[in-house]
């Protein structure tokens, strides 16, 4: 193969995207602000909060962004969201405790073993390689949890977001936005 074949797989199609109607920006923008406000409010609520918000973790942002906003792809399922979130953070965990001192390696391998841990497990959720990231470039607070960061907060926050997900996304009049589409 040369090297100009190889360019020629990159030319990509023609753009398929359409604007959504307003009402599913609605629904996208509700179900995003009552998830991560959710899970803020839990973390209030049980008094961890102090200086940190250790249940606003990055990766669920990116999250809501996938089960609000396209709640019908796969990668924005229940088992997808909950399993690729809790499998990231014991991966992540793993490998901080491997390497405590060379976070770039702990880093690359936290990354490296979720994405194909979570392909193994047919939990692919992308945040869940933030969630492996975060378990080894966060501080103190995060670190001392050990491997209950991946009780709490991932596997909390991410049972609060879907939860979320399915009685929002169920409001919706579309039955292309109706949650889930599958639960395993």
């Amino acid at each position: 193969m040369g090297i100009q074949d190889y360019f020629k797989r990159m030319k990509g199609g023609p753009r398929t995207l359409a604007r959504p109607p307003v009402s599913e920006l609605c629904f996208a923008w509700i179900g995003g602000f009552l998830g991560i406000f959710g899970v803020w409010w839990l973390n209030h609520f049980m008094g961890i909060q102090g200086n940190e918000n250790l249940y606003l973790i990055g990766s669920f942002g990116a999250s809501a962004v996938l089960i609000y906003g396209v709640p019908g792809g796969p990668l924005s399922q229940p088992r997808n969201v909950i399993g690729g979130h809790l499998i990231s953070a014991i991966v992540g965990v793993g490998s901080y405790m491997l390497f405590p001192d060379n976070i770039p390696l702990a880093s690359a391998v936290a990354v490296a073993t979720a994405i194909a841990a979570m392909m193994a497990t047919m939990t692919t959720h992308p945040p869940g390689g933030a969630t492996a990231l975060i378990a080894v470039i966060s501080g103190d607070s995060v670190h001392d949890l050990g491997f209950m960061y991946a009780l709490s907060p991932v596997l909390v926050g991410a049972i609060i977001m879907t939860a979320v997900a399915v009685i929002v996304n169920n409001f919706s009049s579309n039955p292309a936005r109706h949650y889930p589409k599958y639960w395993i």
